[in-house]
């Protein structure tokens, strides 16, 4: 089971670089809001990838669940060393519970760019916290399951 979940979490740190690539744009701006530009290169891209990109969308979902299903599965079999799947869970945990509560209704959100300028900035900048979070997360469980299969 380390394989797939190695492989679900291997996906999601993918999915999750291919995100702070335009997250990153917040980085350069200190002001209460963000320029124009930078809004509309971030909800143009959270648009694509939460809604116009149905049904490949569901696809992180399902490794969301896949991921932790197989970390499960490695702690109900006794995989050894536990540890590593005890901490890969909670990681995985933490960041799919912080991505399915807060980050993809913000991103949805923030790809109809209907809100003010303001709101639309806060929207980036916690999107961006976010996926710097989940990816350390995920980034630390990959390296857990790869060094388990050593």
């Amino acid at each position: 089971m380390n394989a797939v979940a190695a492989a679900g979490a291997g996906f999601l740190v993918a999915v999750l670089w291919f995100d702070l690539m335009f997250d990153v744009q917040t980085r350069k701006h200190r002001g209460e809001t963000l320029p124009a530009d930078v809004l509309v290169s971030i909800s143009a891209y959270y648009r694509r990838v939460t809604t116009d990109a149905r049904p490949m969308n569901q696809l992180v979902a399902a490794m969301m669940l896949v991921t932790l299903a197989a970390i499960v599965a490695g702690i109900v079999r006794g995989n050894r060393p536990l540890w590593t799947a005890w901490v890969s869970l909670a990681l995985a945990a933490s960041a799919v519970g912080l991505a399915l509560s807060r980050t993809v209704r913000n991103a949805v959100r923030l790809g109809h760019a209907g809100d003010p300028l303001a709101v639309q900035s806060h929207l980036a900048r916690t999107i961006y916290r976010d996926h710097v979070l989940c990816f350390i997360a995920m980034s630390s469980v990959l390296a857990l399951q790869l060094a388990a299969q050593i």
